[in-house]
């Protein structure tokens, strides 16, 4: 898509005034980076982030009357509180002796926006912007968002040495903007893949999301695939497992990649689709007509991923969750009110939808064989749950019209407590009892 050049873009009021002032007391302010990149592009900046010929101590001085949160005071940058909306503000810099690949070890305030423009990651971030200068381009940035094109400001091999990130940050701004990587950037970017190392598995797992949740997240996922098995080397042996069945056209990273793209962009599940065939290549058996097989991989692939999860800093309620949706990602039931009523009571309405969505994704990243089948008993089993969710009926034991203090009161104790109140939930689900609570106490009294 091409991108119209724009003398002017629009700053909210907020940006304006902090530039407005620093220019005030005669100091160069710029918007700059991804705010200014995103505006060309005609999307809504997430934030606004300006630099500035200012050194920080003068502006934090300059800008006493308002809050001020010293967010990054050693690399030049604090956060001002501009009419209820945060603006980072950053002196001109130049970073100097990266020891770990990934931080300055000091940096040096300059007075010349280019030469702070100099040190940043890709052309497209490079760009800065006032309302008296209109757009300052010193790379060809505006040119590389016309060409859809991420290319390394200066050296690329240099850019990977000092911060690792970037590497990944390449690969995710290529999934996120749909864009693609120059060839020397990409050559730099897999020349220096083992710089990774050097990198947090926090900071991994948030540009790894990001990537997944990107618009061409299938381009990159298959054309940048030694970047995703360095980061999850689990990964590499998908890519070398065939799916010989008539239910697969791919092989099962290809498959992966597919699903993942085919899926809403919420990390959970994009998470969850780069993982749910995870198991595969250890299940892999062959019959005699050559068909290949995947027995249990689910189960398989809930411990693979359980490990994953956990070195990329997943939280344990993140963890259990995606691990849930990976087990029951290929459970194939009828659709049938029973069937789907046990499932929402077991694992919950929300996980039920995503569920839906999976089970969804998985299959239209398939061959054509029978799809129209499975797609429309996956439509009959959504249609199905989506009424009994409508309908309020008691699906959790919170639900029932009766609780454990109702049972101590006839006399129940201890376990026997929670075993009938399954029971008696289990009866409600199957129609056999109505959520009556004179009903569910006479059942609850005949069995005591």
């Amino acid at each position: 898509m091409k991108y119209e050049h724009k003398n002017k873009i629009k700053i909210p009021k907020q940006a304006e005034k902090a530039i407005e002032i620093l220019e005030a007391y005669d100091y160069e302010a710029y918007c700059v980076g991804g705010c200014v990149r995103d505006s060309l592009m005609e999307k809504e900046p997430a934030d606004w982030d300006i630099c500035t010929s200012c050194k920080p101590e003068k502006l934090k001085e300059i800008f006493s009357e308002y809050k001020i949160i010293d967010t990054g005071l050693k690399h030049g940058t604090v956060t001002v509180i501009v009419d209820s909306m945060p603006i980072e503000i950053t002196a001109f810099r130049k970073d100097a002796n990266y020891t770990d690949h990934r931080h300055p070890l000091n940096v040096e305030y300059v007075t010349n926006l280019k030469e702070d423009l100099s040190r940043r990651d890709f052309t497209i971030n490079s760009l800065a912007y006032s309302k008296r200068t209109g757009l300052i381009d010193y790379f060809g940035g505006l040119n590389d968002i016309q060409n859809a094109i991420i290319r390394c400001v200066g050296e690329p091999k240099m850019r990977f040495e000092e911060d690792a990130l970037r590497i990944l940050r390449a690969a995710r701004f290529a999934s996120t903007l749909d864009f693609s990587i120059e060839s020397n950037t990409k050559s730099a970017l897999y020349e220096k893949l083992d710089l990774l190392e050097f990198i947090s598995a926090e900071r991994i797992r948030s540009e790894l999301l990001k990537l997944l949740s990107g618009n061409g997240v299938l381009s990159v996922l298959c054309d940048y695939k030694e970047v995703i098995f360095f980061i999850i080397p689990e990964l590499r042996k998908c890519y070398s497992t065939p799916q010989n069945t008539p239910h697969h056209c791919y092989n099962v990273y290809e498959h992966t990649a597919h699903s993942v793209a085919n899926i809403e962009p919420l990390p959970h599940l994009r998470m969850t689709m780069l993982l749910h065939d995870i198991g595969k290549p250890s299940t892999l058996t062959t019959d005699t007509q050559g068909i290949s097989h995947f027995k249990t991989h689910q189960y398989v692939g809930e411990q693979i991923a359980e490990k994953i999860l956990k070195r990329l800093r997943f939280s344990k309620k993140e963890t259990k969750y995606i691990c849930s949706l990976i087990v029951q990602h290929d459970n194939r039931f009828p659709a049938s009110e029973k069937s789907v009523k046990k499932f929402i009571s077991r694992h919950g309405k929300d996980f039920f939808r995503d569920y839906v969505k999976i089970r969804t994704a998985d299959t239209l990243a398939q061959s054509n064989y029978m799809r129209n089948e499975k797609l429309n008993n996956i439509k009959s089993v959504n249609n199905i749950g989506e009424e009994i969710i409508k309908s309020d009926l008691p699906l959790s034991l919170k639900e029932l019209a009766l609780n454990g203090n109702d049972l101590i009161n006839l006399g129940f104790k201890g376990k026997d407590i929670g075993k009938m109140l399954n029971e008696i939930l289990n009866l409600v689900i199957d129609n056999k009892l109505s959520n009556n609570k004179d009903e569910l106490i006479n059942h609850a009294r005949k069995r005591l």
